[in-house]
Order: structure tokens, then sequence, then C-alpha cells
């Protein structure tokens, strides 16, 4: 079978590229975050220091599923408040508290109580492309005799960290949009224990590659085109693996530190080489495995930016680690079963899938890549 590419194939070609770059460009920027709820008891008064966009919810942007919030409706609203100055800022926060405060449940076992803002801190302007974490304090009276307390709040508000301070064994919460707690027991004692940790990360790590992880799912997929042949896959995925391993663990643990303005170019420069190789090569080369082993180390140190935006919990640190480790790679193993299900299947035995399919795929993801390594190198 002989198909060579028509005019409307190159035309298609150029719609398609166009579109996805302008589908990956809003991704480098405004990226959704979880916001962080220290909590403290002192006495009769539980206060939580809470680090979070609060510009969005002040533009009422619904966090609930959002990757970034240049897709939301509200992107405009939130621009302007993000350009504002930290005094006239806080001012705008301060008058949107009382809807707020409705939307915050603190429930103990004595009846629920109401949060009473404090304070509100604004870091300056900064580079508005990226988010500017503020701090709120929030305190609450606890009822006589309460013993726990469940935190929660809006869906629209997104996922909250919640961690107990001051008290041995505390609890610490990773909670999905609109999820209210479990009872955490304010004398301590309500850390989960090391299989309940694992499992509780599963997810996060899942979910930085599916649906959040697109530079990642490109540089998977660049992987997958380059043969639908099982063992040049799993020799690559293999390498990858354990390189995204290993720095995942130093960096969770401290030992090494990149800035991201040096991580996010080099991830995206990963993802043009592997692409630009599947076009010029016709099979697994004997130093693509090393190759993708150091971008791996890169990617890993990718991974772990995510984890420093909420830490992992210091007694459960290894289950927690692993148990995202082990997200990351199903959703990896999501990502191939799919391209396999919907390419691979159907046409990896064709002679013509590498000219039609996998040459073109790799382009696409080659521009992708390019495009993110400029915007990252200059803002």
């Amino acid at each position: 079978m002989n198909i060579s590419f028509t005019g409307a194939t190159k035309v298609a070609f150029a719609v398609a590229a166009s579109c996805l770059l302008l589908w990956a460009g809003p991704l480098t920027a405004h990226e959704v975050f979880p916001a962080i709820a220290d909590m403290t008891q002192t006495d009769d008064i539980l206060t939580f220091d809470v680090e979070a966009n609060l510009e969005a919810f002040v533009a009422g942007v619904n966090l609930d599923g959002l990757l970034n919030t240049n897709a939301s409706p509200q992107a405009a609203a939130y621009d302007a408040l993000r350009m504002m100055q930290p005094a006239a800022f806080e001012a705008a926060f301060r008058d949107f508290w009382p809807v707020m405060a409705t939307k915050i449940v603190v429930q103990t076992d004595q009846g629920a109580v109401v949060p009473e803002l404090v304070s509100v801190e604004v870091p300056e302007v900064g580079d508005i492309e990226v988010i500017r974490p503020s701090v709120l304090q929030l305190t609450a009276r606890l009822p006589a005799g309460a013993s726990t307390v469940q935190v929660g709040w809006d869906a629209a508000y997104g996922t909250l960290v919640i961690r107990q301070m001051g008290v041995e064994n505390p609890y610490d919460g990773y909670l999905e949009a609109g999820a209210l707690s479990e009872p955490i027991a304010l004398a301590g004692g309500g850390q989960l224990g090391g299989w309940a940790t694992f499992a509780t990360y599963i997810p996060t790590g899942f979910d930085h590659i599916v649906p959040k992880g697109l530079d990642h799912i490109l540089f998977v997929l660049g992987l997958f085109f380059l043969s639908t042949q099982w063992r040049p896959l799993l020799s690559q995925v293999t390498a990858f693996t354990a390189a995204h391993t290993i720095t995942l663990a130093l960096a969770a643990l401290g030992y090494v530190s990149i800035p991201g303005s040096i991580v996010e170019p080099l991830i995206a420069a990963s993802i043009v080489f592997v692409a630009v190789e599947n076009i010029l090569t016709n099979g697994l080369s004997r130093w693509r495995p090393f190759v993708v082993f150091g971008f791996g180390l890169l990617h890993g140190l990718g991974f772990a930016s995510v984890l420093a935006e909420f830490g992992l919990p210091e007694a459960n640190f290894v289950p927690a680690l692993l148990g995202f480790n082990v997200g990351v790679e199903l959703g990896q193993l999501a990502v191939i079963g799919v391209a396999f299900a919907l390419v691979g299947f159907w046409f990896g035995g064709k002679d013509w899938y590498r000219r039609i399919i996998s040459i073109p795929a790799s382009v696409f993801i080659a521009i992708i890549g390019a495009y993110w390594f400029v915007q990252r190198t200059l803002l």
C-alpha cells in the first residue's frame, strides 16, 4: 500500500500543529496548585495558616478539576487581580471574605465553629505569569470539650492540604475539591499508617501525569512512537522509570535542588530530542536508553517540584514518596496503553506506519516541545 502526503494532508497537519500549540501554551502559566493549611491549637483557639491562590477565589474561578486559570471564564478578572498591588488586593480580599467564610467548614464533635479572618499577607506583584501564593490566617474558638475537628471547604476552592502542627503523630491529609476531612484528633495521634499513606498518594502521582502532566505525556508518547514493538518500548520506559525514581527521591529528601527555570526548559528539550530522533532513526539505537535515562533524571526533578508544593508527611515520608511514584508509573502506563489501543494495535504492523503515523506524530511532539523550550527559556 503506497500512501503519500497530499495537499489536504499537509494543511491538516499544519492546522493540527497550530491547535496543539494554542492548547499547550496556557499550560505554562497560571497553573493550579493545592492550597496548604497548617492547623495549630493553642488552648481553645484553633489557628489555620493557609497558603493559597487568593486571586482565583476573589475572581470566582472554579478550581474544581481546573488545570490552569487561563481556561476559566473568569480568566480576565483573575489576571486583573493578579496585577493589583498587595495593599489593594488585600482590601479586595477582605471585602470578599464574608462570602468565603460561609463556604469553609470547621466541624467539631461539639458542634460547628465559624472561622474569623485575622490577617492577609500578599506578596509583591512580581512575574504576573505565575501564581502569587498569599497567606491568610484564620482562627476559630473551640467549644468546651471538643476533641476532634473536621475541616473542608467548597469544591470551587480546589484541593486542600491539611497539616496538623504541634502534636505527636499529626494528621496530614490531601483533600480533593469539596471533600471533608475525617475527624482529626486535636490531641494528635490521627496520623495515617504507612499503607494508608501509600494508598493516599497514588492518585496524587497519577493525577500529575493524567491529566496535569502534558509535558510528561508527550515525552512518553515520544518513546512510544519510536516503535510499536514491546522490546524497544520497555527498554526506554525502564530506563526512564529508574532515572526519575532516583532524582524524585533525592530531590524530595533535599539532596538535590535545581531551579525550575533550568529544569523546565530542559524537560521541553528532552521532548524535542526524542521526537526528532524518532524522525531520523528507524529503531532503537544503542545510546537511546542511556539518553532516555538522562532525561528521566530531569523529569524526576519536575515531579519533585509538585511534591514541594505541599510537602510529604515526615513520619510516613517513604510510603508517601513510593505511593506518589507508583501513581506516576500508573499514569505513564495508562498513556502507553491508550496509545497502543488506539494506534499500535491496529496499525503497528503496517508497512506505512512509520511514514504516515510515527513521523507526523513525532513532528507534532517536536513542534510543541520546541515551542515550550523557547517560551520557558524567555519567560
